[in-house]
């Protein structure tokens, strides 16, 4: 006989595994902008602050499948088109979850086309100008902030 055990259960169990494990995780965020120049970002549920779209890699996955993933799912955006990568983060204390290496990408996206997947995670997804990005970003993120701002224009592959 097979165990079927709910999704959550599931979720908690990997979650559980990560903290026993203590090893560092994969994380992945997007720096998006739109053709003209709009920020694309996402308001999180837990602390009601704005965050680049992204989040960590699934097993199996490669880093260029799961940034346009995460920002389907948390921005509800299909149009992505991946950049270069702007940096590479990996400060303890930014997620009090796990300790996260995250790799910031710079990406062209078209607007959301829908809400977010999850809105206990996600809140909300909106366009700002870089004279309007509110601060402080959620996760300790305005120093990858000032990176994507100081970067220039999306450079596409």
């Amino acid at each position: 006989m097979i165990l079927r055990l709910p999704k959550a259960v599931l979720g908690i169990g990997y979650e559980f595994a990560r903290h026993l494990l203590r090893r560092p995780v994969v994380g992945i965020c997007a720096a998006a902008r739109t053709s003209d120049g709009l920020w694309l970002l996402v308001r999180r549920a837990d602390t009601g602050t704005w965050a680049f779209p992204g989040g960590t890699l699934e097993w199996g996955e490669t880093l260029r499948a799961s940034l346009p993933r995460e920002i389907s799912e948390e921005a509800g955006v299909d149009d992505v088109r991946l950049g270069r990568v702007l940096g590479v983060f990996s400060r303890p204390d930014r997620d009090l979850r796990f300790h996260a290496v995250t790799v910031l990408v710079a990406c062209e996206v078209d607007g959301p086309v829908r809400g977010p997947k999850n809105p206990l995670e996600i809140r909300e997804a909106r366009l700002f100008e870089a004279a309007d990005i509110p601060r402080p970003l959620a996760m300790g993120m305005d120093d990858m902030l000032d990176v994507a701002l100081a970067s220039g224009p999306t450079v596409l592959e």
